[in-house]
């Protein structure tokens, strides 16, 4: 039996993640900041629920020590992450930081802790969750675009590297989901913005659920291909093809028209 282990498991995708692995007969090590909340996971057979701020070091060394303890580990998907959105001139360091604390340097860390134990068994997967948000730029997410860009870069970088021991790395880029995700996004007000924030906020295509861009992670987990990146949606599908058809630049320049659009009218 295969096992996985999941950071961010108490909702959206880490959660749809953590039920499809476990439901096709995986042993799942679900993690999450306060596991003494969760009554979901907790209930199913073979799932092992454990505590995880990807932002803490020290508890990062811990779980990972734990999960390896429990048995062998194929797969670790990093998933723990949130959206920061607003004007750049808004934010505060704290904020700033706390988000790329969180995103990049969270899912360096987990690896980093799961490299000697692949490197030694000579095989594992890691694949981490990213975003359209890191193939293609939009305004007001800026720093959450600066962690997804990074993680897509810093994963193509890896997966060459742990080449020579047989671990694999894999990102997934989704869409929006009809998850959690505005709850879990830190919205921050300016003035001078917040009306043409609005107007993008209540545009969002929101055109998958959690459990399809799970799908997309089993099938990364599973397809054995030497495959970097999956696309997971039909809009972040349609939003790759059109980056590609037009060229990078002319698709800043299509996106600059467009926001200009909205904040003029």
């Amino acid at each position: 039996m295969q096992t996985i282990f999941i950071t961010g498991a108490s909702s959206g995708m880490g959660k749809a993640s953590a039920k499809l692995f476990q439901s096709k007969g995986w042993n799942v090590i679900a993690t999450m900041r306060s596991p003494e909340k969760e009554t979901e996971l907790t209930q199913l057979e073979n799932v092992t629920v454990l505590p995880v701020d990807v932002t803490n070091v020290e508890q990062i060394k811990e779980t990972v020590k734990k999960a390896i303890s429990l048995g062998n580990i194929d797969v670790v998907l990093n998933n723990a992450g949130y959206a920061l959105f607003g004007a750049m001139e808004s934010f505060s360091d704290e904020q700033i930081v706390r988000e790329i604390n969180t995103n990049l340097l969270g899912v360096i860390r987990v690896t980093k802790e799961f490299i000697p134990y692949f490197r030694k068994k000579k095989t594992g997967l890691f694949i981490n969750v990213t975003s359209t948000a890191g193939f293609v730029g939009y305004p007001f997410s800026n720093v959450y675009h600066a962690t997804k860009w990074g993680i897509e870069g810093w994963s193509e970088s890896l997966s060459v590297e742990l080449a020579p021991f047989n671990i694999g790395v894999k990102t997934v880029a989704p869409n929006g989901t009809n998850s959690n995700f505005l709850h879990a996004t830190e919205l921050v007000s300016l003035p001078e913005y917040d009306e043409v924030m609005k107007k993008m906020l209540g545009g969002f295509n929101f055109a998958s659920t959690s459990e399809q861009i799970a799908d997309v992670i089993y099938e990364a987990a599973t397809d054995n291909k030497d495959q970097l990146s999956y696309l997971a949606g039909d809009i972040a599908k349609k939003t790759y093809a059109r980056r590609v058809e037009i060229g990078a630049e002319e698709f800043r320049k299509e996106t600059k028209k467009f926001f200009l659009s909205l904040f003029n009218a």
